[in-house]
């Protein structure tokens, strides 16, 4: 990536050598070439909120500026971070890496938003560094231009203070914003909790909680009600693995539908974790926080390997606003790596994306437990 400050090698995460995607775009050069450009002050705490990749942290962090902290809701994204800064010279702890759910910094000078997919997360991530930002802070926000809508500014607007946008460059945009310390803000709304209808298995009549960011955050999707709706019946000691949790409605319902089980709740965001974590306590109670086990990560890596009895996952075929297949890939090999002899993948999908062809190449077998026009559940048996 070319700066106004030299040029950096930026990678995603993980590493892969056949991934055209780039570490940055558009709106990340933009925003560098605008502080460069208008010489903004960049001596004393600086934030960078949902930086995806760690582009701006890196750079920021390598140019010797004050005090910067990243803000992110992914571990992928932020393990990018720590190789990138590796990669630029820059030593790991000089630089201040939080989570979505971590107490942010006291007071921002200069705060960087990359305007997520998410209008949820960024109303949710205004709310909890409001009380930082003073009137002297330096707030410009960056996106390509299909994600910045009317919306986004009016979300500014209510949260910070008068807002405005630039001209477009390059399908970039920045926004504008100036803080008013007298603005009075609303109430959090985040996190959400609503209820489940009946006729969904072991979920029925559930309560779960959704942090913001968390996909389908105020409803449950339409493939996990299917899953749901069709998920296996099993008893006895089994260890449950809930695959790219989400809220972790699935793996809830399979530690109520067997008393016996533990489940494992996985996820790469941390306002999935979070998610998961409160529902499963809302639902199961006090009395079961023994049998389940939280971790934000990457897949299932770090995983003992054929420990597992039954794996369960809705996979998502995007990543970061790029449509792949390759976290469902990498998904399938986790969990076959991961289940015992006899060990089972439970995987509801869209028709269209071929997954039994996957799961036979992986597992040698698949069968389809359910269909409709649109989705399917397969089982997968580790032999």
């Amino acid at each position: 990536m070319t700066t106004p400050w030299g040029e950096y090698e930026l990678n995603r995460f993980p590493e892969d050598p056949r991934d055209q995607l780039r570490a940055w775009d558009a709106a990340d050069e933009y925003l560098l070439r605008h502080l460069e450009d208008t010489g903004v002050d960049l001596s004393g705490a600086v934030v960078a909120l949902g930086d995806r990749w760690g582009a701006l942290t890196t750079v920021l962090a390598a140019r010797g500026t004050g005090s910067v902290t990243q803000i992110s809701e992914s571990f992928l994204g932020q393990e990018a971070t720590r190789a990138n800064l590796a990669r630029a010279g820059v030593p790991v702890d000089s630089v201040t890496l939080l989570s979505t759910h971590d107490a942010p910094p006291g007071r921002v000078d200069v705060l960087l938003v990359r305007v997520p997919k998410s209008l949820a997360l960024l109303e949710d991530q205004l709310h909890r560094l409001a009380p930082a930002v003073h009137a002297g802070t330096v707030v410009v926000g960056t996106g390509m231009v299909k994600d910045i809508h009317t919306s986004t500014l009016k979300l500014f607007e209510k949260l910070l203070g008068p807002t405005k946008t630039s001209l477009a460059e390059k399908k970039a945009r920045l926004i504008f914003c100036e803080p008013d310390p007298e603005l009075v803000r609303p109430v959090n709304p985040w996190p959400l909790t609503y209820s489940l209808e009946m006729g969904i298995g072991p979920a029925s009549g559930l309560a779960v909680v959704n942090y913001a960011g968390v996909f389908c955050a105020d409803r449950l999707d339409i493939g996990t009600r299917f899953l749901l709706q069709h998920m296996p019946t099993r008893t006895g000691p089994d260890r449950v693995v809930d695959l790219g949790c989400g809220n972790g409605i699935v793996g809830t319902a399979a530690a109520l539908a067997n008393p016996e089980a533990s489940v494992v709740f996985t996820d790469e965001s941390h306002q999935a974790i979070a998610s998961a974590r409160a529902t499963f306590r809302l639902c199961a109670g006090a009395a079961r926080e023994g049998d389940a086990e939280f971790r934000v990560g990457d897949g299932l890596s770090g995983f003992p390997p054929g420990t597992a009895d039954l794996v369960l996952n809705n996979p998502p075929f995007h990543t970061h606003q790029a449509t792949t297949d390759r976290t469902s890939t990498r998904m399938f090999t986790d969990a076959r790596e991961a289940l015992r002899e006899g060990g089972e993948l439970w995987v509801v999908g869209n028709r269209h994306l071929g997954y039994h062809l996957k799961l036979q190449r992986l597992f040698g077998n698949s069968e389809l437990v359910a269909s409709d026009p649109k989705f399917v559940v397969l089982r997968a048996v580790k032999r």
